[in-house]
């Protein structure tokens, strides 16, 4: 039984498809198909060097690895990797060559501070250890039935407050995107972001194939928006939050949480069955807000780092 690392094959559908059964089966809490990880290579960013890696085992994949440089962070050198195998295949060495060509291209393009997401669990954080990654910070994965939970009741919009979905923006997408980049800016992490390049948001996060914009709320104040909760669905009745958040100078007046939930009410209405988010273990505010949604914790990821000499 021979491990065999290689990069992908973006015009071979099977590899999209066997990358994304990868994911879903190490991580069935988020949101992954073929169709958006092809998408996802084909819209790259050209300085993030990204390099997407498969493990096979006699021509199955069975592991995989995200690799990219953080261009868009404030310091330059910061890389990471994300590193899984399928369970079942687990122990048989796909990981460690995986994180080892990793390593070996992001070492390549000027990475000394690696960062990977590694799931809190014994097995994988004895394999984090072992290639010499030191824990940080945590961040949870949460999930709400749709089917079963009773809803926090639709709040009354305030007064001079108006809801639209973001697909009222098409026409210029623009303030959402100006939006987004205020509330990126100070999202809690290892690794900060700067939003600037507007035609890449429009590739990548406004046409993302995940991206519902008839789910996505945005709480407008004066004519600007002012607060938005994201959303994301699969076409199989899953829904994700990939982002909400709030202009500074709109925080406190409970507008992201109006937002998110007339989003959660359009989402079960519009036939999902399963919403999930993540959080930042140390995002209290956030996680208070979503224990009030009914949203329960079903699995937690441990931040990981390592420098190279």
């Amino acid at each position: 039984m021979t491990v065999i690392v290689r990069d992908v094959r973006p015009e071979d559908p099977k590899d999209a498809a066997g990358f994304a059964r990868v994911r879903r089966a190490a991580l069935p809490f988020m949101l992954v198909g073929a169709e958006q990880t092809a998408f996802d290579w084909a819209h790259a960013h050209p300085d993030a060097h990204e390099r997407p890696l498969v493990a096979e085992i006699d021509g199955e994949i069975v592991g995989t690895s995200q690799v990219r440089i953080a261009h868009d962070a404030p310091e330059p050198g910061v890389g990471s990797l994300n590193v899984y195998v399928r369970p079942d295949r687990r122990g048989l060495g796909a990981g460690t060559l995986l994180v080892r060509a990793s390593e070996e291209h992001l070492a390549e393009h000027g990475a000394r501070t690696l960062y990977s997401w590694v799931l809190d669990e014994p097995a994988c954080r004895d394999f984090a250890a072992r290639h010499g990654y030191t824990a940080r910070r945590s961040a949870h994965f949460l999930r709400l039935d749709l089917t079963a939970a009773a809803l926090p009741p639709l709040q009354e919009v305030p007064a001079g407050v108006e809801l639209r979905a973001a697909a009222d923006f098409a026409a210029d997408p623009r303030p959402l995107f100006a939006l987004d980049a205020l509330t990126t800016a100070d999202e809690p992490g290892d690794v900060g972001a700067d939003l600037t390049d507007y035609e890449h948001w429009l590739a990548t996060t406004w046409n993302h194939p995940l991206f519902d914009r008839e789910l996505t709320v945005v709480a407008v104040v004066d004519g600007r928006p002012a607060a938005f909760s994201a959303a994301q669905t699969d076409g199989r009745g899953r829904y994700s939050t990939a982002m909400t958040g709030t202009a500074p100078e709109f925080r406190g007046r409970g507008l992201a949480k109006l937002a998110k939930n007339h989003s959660l009410h359009r989402a079960r209405a519009a036939g999902c069955t399963e919403a999930f988010t993540g959080n930042d273990a140390g995002n209290e505010p956030m996680l208070a807000i979503n224990k009030w949604f009914g949203y329960a914790i079903c699995a937690t990821e441990v931040r990981h780092v390592r420098t190279l000499g």
